[in-house]
C-alpha cells in the first residue's frame, strides 16, 4: 500500500484551508502544504489574521503552522513533492454559455489537472475535494491520460467534504462519515486504501465509506439537495402558518419528534444561503436535464423557487408593514453572513433582501460582527440582481456600521437576517428610545422568540417568520407575492 507522507492541497479557501489544517494536526508525521495563486490569501494564512473566520480554526493553524503545515504560492514545487494532491478550488455556477445559471464551471478544476500533469513525476494520487458534477473525475482522468509521461501514473479519487461552516473544525474532527470514491481496479483500490489510512488516524473505520467514483460525486450533490429541500419544505409551511395562525416552530417540533423525519434542518428562516446548497441543487437540475429527466429536474428546481419566494415574501412584508413604502427610510439590517459563526456571505439571503429594499429606495445601515465593509459593498455592487444602471446606488443607500446601536439609531425598522447570538442580548429598550415610531422588528431567523412579549411591552411592532405576533397594520400589502409589483422577479429557470 502507498504510504502518504506529503500532501499538497491546491486551493486555500473555505474547504482546503480548514481541512488540511485538521489533517496536519491529526497526522503530525505528514507534511501538508496548502497552495494558492492568490498571494494576499496565502499571506493572510501565514499571519495572525486568517482569511476566514471559523471557531477553533485559529488554534488548529497555530499549533501546526511552520511545523508540518505550510501555506505557499509555489504550486509547482508542492505538487512535485506530494504523494497525494487535493483539488479544492472554486467550482462556481456558470454565468454565461451553455448551462448558464445551473451548470458548474469547471475551468479551475481543468487548470489544476493540466498543471498537475505538467509538473508531476512518478505516482500521484489526485483527490477531487471540490463539489463537482458527476463524472468530473472522468474529465480529470482524460486530461491525465492525454498528458501522461512514461514515468507518470495517476489515480483519481473523489473525497467530497460534508463540513458545515460555523462548525467546520468540529465536523472535520468528528465527522458523521468520510466518503472516498475511486476506480474498481487493483490500482484504484490501493489509492483508496492510502487515503483511508490518512483518515483512520482519527476517524473510526466504520465511519469511512468507500464507493465507486460516480456514487461518491453524486452523493455530495444529493446530500446538499436533501438538506436544501428540508429548509424549503419548512419555509413553505411557514407561509401557511402566518395565514392560519399556526406557529411554524410548534409545527416543526411536532413533526421533528417523528423519528422517521428528525428535527434537523427544520428551522424556518429567510432562506438558505452559502456556497453549496443553491449551486449544488442547480447543478443537479442541469444534470437531470442533460440526462433527459425533465420531471426530476422540475422537482429539484422547485426547491430553489421556494427559497427565492421566501426571500421575496419577507421583503414584501417589511415594505407592507412600513405603510407600503420604504423610500428614504432608514432600515437597520443586522447580520450579513449567510449564517452565524462565519464571515462567508456567498448567496446570503441578506444580499437579496438588501437589494429588494434598495430597489425601493430604502437607506440601509448594515451591521455584522464578522463581515468586512469591503465584502458587503462588493456583494451589493454585483450586477447580477441589480435593477437600474446607477453605479453609485450602493454608496448612496448603504452604510456599513461597526456598532449595532449606531445602525439602529433613528431607524424605522430592524431586520435580523443572521442568527448571531449577540442579537439576543442587545439592550432593546435603549434601541427603541433611539428609533422612529412606530418601531418595527422583523425577525428573519426566529432568534427573539423568548423576547416577543418583552419587545411588545417596550413598544415594538414585532414581525417574525411563520407566526403572527403583532396585530397587522391596515397598510400591510397583499400576501400574494408570486408576482409582486414592487419587487424584482425571481430568476426562473426553464426546465
Amino acid at each position: 500500500m502507498v504510504q502518504v507522507k506529503r500532501i499538497c492541497c491546491i486551493g486555500a479557501g473555505y474547504v482546503g484551508g480548514p481541512t488540511c489544517s485538521v489533517i496536519a494536526q491529526m497526522c503530525p508525521d505528514v507534511t501538508v502544504t496548502v497552495v494558492d495563486v492568490n498571494e494576499d490569501r496565502i499571506r493572510a494564512w501565514n499571519s495572525d489574521s486568517l482569511p476566514i473566520f471559523e471557531p477553533g480554526l485559529q488554534e488548529v493553524v497555530e499549533s501546526c503552522r511552520g511545523v508540518n503545515l505550510f501555506f505557499s504560492t509555489d504550486i509547482n514545487t508542492a505538487v512535485m513533492d506530494a504523494d497525494l494532491v487535493f483539488i479544492s478550488v472554486n467550482t462556481p455556477t456558470k454565468t454565461f454559455g451553455i448551462g448558464k445559471g445551473r451548470a458548474a464551471d469547471l475551468k479551475y478544476i481543468e487548470a489544476c489537472a493540466r498543471r498537475i500533469a505538467d509538473v508531476s513525476t512518478g505516482c500521484k494520487i489526485v483527490v477531487e475535494k471540490s463539489t463537482v458534477p458527476v463524472r468530473a473525475a472522468e474529465s480529470i482522468r482524460r486530461i491525465f491520460n492525454a498528458n501522461t509521461k512514461s514515468s507518470l501514473n495517476f489515480q483519481v479519487l473523489s473525497n467530497p467534504e460534508f463540513l458545515a461552516e460555523g462548525t467546520a473544525i468540529s465536523d472535520l474532527k468528528n465527522p458523521d462519515r468520510v466518503l472516498i470514491g475511486g476506480d474498481e481496479t487493483p490500482e484504484g483500490r490501493r489509492a483508496i486504501e492510502a487515503l483511508r489510512a490518512v483518515y483512520e488516524r482519527w476517524v473510526p473505520k466504520n465511519k469511512i465509506i468507500t464507493t465507486n467514483t460516480w456514487s461518491s460525486e453524486l452523493s455530495k450533490l444529493a446530500a446538499n439537495a436533501f438538506l436544501a429541500q428540508r429548509i424549503s419544505s419548512i419555509n413553505s409551511i411557514s407561509a401557511l402558518c402566518e395565514v392560519t395562525g399556526a406557529d411554524v416552530e410548534e409545527v416543526a417540533h411536532a413533526i421533528g419528534t417523528d423519528q422517521r423525519i428528525g428535527s434537523r434542518f427544520l428551522k424556518a428562516s429567510v432562506g438558505f444561503g452559502g456556497s453549496c446548497f443553491q449551486k449544488d441543487v442547480l447543478n443537479l437540475v442541469y444534470l437531470c436535464e442533460a440526462l433527459n429527466l425533465p420531471e426530476v429536474a422540475r422537482y429539484w428546481q422547485q426547491v430553489i423557487e421556494i427559497n427565492d419566494y421566501q426571500r421575496r415574501r419577507f421583503s414584501s412584508r417589511i415594505i407592507g408593514c412600513l405603510f407600503n413604502t420604504v423610500t428614504d427610510k432608514k432600515i437597520a439590517l443586522l447580520g450579513f453572513a449567510f449564517k452565524k459563526n462565519t464571515g462567508d456571505t456567498r448567496e446570503s439571503s441578506s444580499i437579496y433582501i438588501s437589494r429588494y429594499l434598495m430597489d425601493e429606495g430604502a437607506r440601509l445601515h448594515i451591521y455584522d460582527p464578522k463581515v468586512k465593509k469591503e465584502q458587503i459593498v462588493l456583494d451589493l455592487s454585483q450586477p447580477t440582481l441589480s435593477h437600474g444602471d446607477d453605479p453609485s446606488r450602493v454608496s448612496r443607500l448603504v452604510t456599513v456600521s461597526t456598532d449595532p446601536y449606531d445602525a439602529c439609531k433613528d431607524a424605522h425598522a430592524i431586520v435580523i437576517c443572521t442568527e448571531w447570538d449577540m442579537f439576543k442580548e442587545l439592550d432593546y429598550e435603549r434601541i427603541y428610545k433611539a428609533m422612529l415610531k412606530p418601531a418595527f422588528i422583523f425577525d428573519g431567523r426566529r432568534i427573539l422568540d423568548d423576547l416577543h412579549d418583552q419587545l411588545q411591552h417596550i413598544g415594538f411592532q414585532v414581525e417574525t417568520i411563520g407566526k403572527r405576533v403583532s396585530q397587522r397594520s391596515a397598510f400591510v400589502a397583499n400576501t400574494d407575492v408570486s408576482q409582486p409589483d414592487h419587487l424584482p422577479p425571481s430568476k426562473k429557470t426553464k426546465v
